[in-house]
């Protein structure tokens, strides 16, 4: 039996005046009904481009997917109509957009916006949706959700309208739900009260998830498995405990150091990433990491490396995670730790 969503190989690039943007160069992932897979990188990674590949919501042109698959129960959605995605969208694999304020329609009411795909997809009657609409709105933490349905979204604080995209997102019971930072305009309570509603429903429903945040506590606390993207490409996958505990890329060692450690000895001084991302139109030769990676070599600046796997279930693209004595220079190879 296939998984529930399977990309394989996906290169989606941009065609500008400039160059080539390879804004997703080569990423492959399985998900099972169940799994919620966690997306971590900096800005300019490919996590949302790559979300947004998924649902077929990249404009063509100036993006195009070059090469690759993305599967949905075996059949490859990139060969589906427009009419056939269309019945995907919303119902089958739903979407929380990154940005609510562009993703909400300004001259509809949320609780009609909300509404919408249950009449579309599930054929309820206008009564029937816009209960559920009120009832989604609770779910999510607002207030007075039968008087806040028939508010505009310019009357909802930046908060309220990402609950709002989530209750949308959730309404349809998707297979497979992608969140885009789900959690980024939330206070801590109301974040804990929507990770929550998401394992409730995974639970109920069998649904898969993908996580995208920066947030790596947030990814920690809900992923299965964790994907970490650098430039476009894959850098390491594996379990989520594996990934944390025992991370191979000296860039996934990089986004751990970066966090705040309440158990450091040094008082919990920072360690940023030196430099910046590189442009994805002029990538560097070899590693895209290399340029701010602090244990490059020579060929680390000339060969590419691939995403191989070094231990059962954990992948890593460096030419030395397979190299004990490397490993033991990792910040988190004595403490075990996030």
């Amino acid at each position: 039996m296939p998984p529930l969503m399977e990309v394989d190989d996906l290169r989606m690039h941009f065609f500008t005046r400039d160059g080539v943007v390879k804004a997703v160069d080569g990423v492959s992932f399985a998900l099972e009904a169940g799994q919620t897979l966690g997306m971590v990188g900096e800005s300019g990674s490919g996590k949302s481009v790559t979300a947004l590949s998924l649902m077929r919501l990249v404009p063509e042109p100036p993006g195009k997917v070059v090469s690759g698959d993305i599967r949905f129960k075996g059949e490859s959605i990139l060969r589906m109509s427009e009419k056939e995605q269309g019945r995907l969208r919303g119902d089958r694999i739903a979407m929380i957009f990154q940005d609510p304020m562009t993703s909400l329609n300004p001259v509809h009411r949320i609780g009609r916006q909300i509404a919408e795909p249950l009449r579309l997809h599930k054929g309820a009657s206008k009564k029937e949706a816009w209960g559920a609409a009120v009832e989604l709105l609770a779910q999510v933490g607002i207030p007075q959700p039968a008087e806040r349905a028939w508010d505009y979204p310019h009357e909802f604080s930046g908060g309220m309208r990402q609950r709002a995209m989530i209750a949308m997102a959730l309404a349809c019971d998707p297979e497979v739900l992608i969140a885009d930072e789900p959690t980024t305009a939330l206070d801590v309570t109301i974040q804990a009260q929507i990770l929550e509603l998401m394992r409730e429903i995974q639970a109920r429903t069998g649904s898969a998830i993908i996580m995208i945040s920066h947030d790596l506590g947030v990814v920690a606390d809900i992923a299965d498995h964790v994907l970490v993207m650098y430039a476009g490409k894959a850098v390491e996958f594996g379990a989520a405990d594996e990934v944390f505990c025992r991370p191979l890329h000296p860039y996934t060692w990089g986004l751990l150091e970066s966090l705040p450690r309440h158990d450091a000895d040094d008082g919990g001084r920072l360690s940023p990433i030196k430099g910046q991302p590189p442009s994805l139109i002029n990538l560097p030769s070899g590693c895209a990491f290399s340029p701010r990676c602090a244990y490059a070599t020579e060929r680390c600046c000339s060969e590419a490396p691939h995403l191989v796997e070094i231990d059962s279930g954990h992948s890593s693209a460096c030419h030395f995670s397979a190299d004990k004595d490397f490993l033991n220079r990792s910040p988190h190879s004595a403490t075990g730790k996030l």
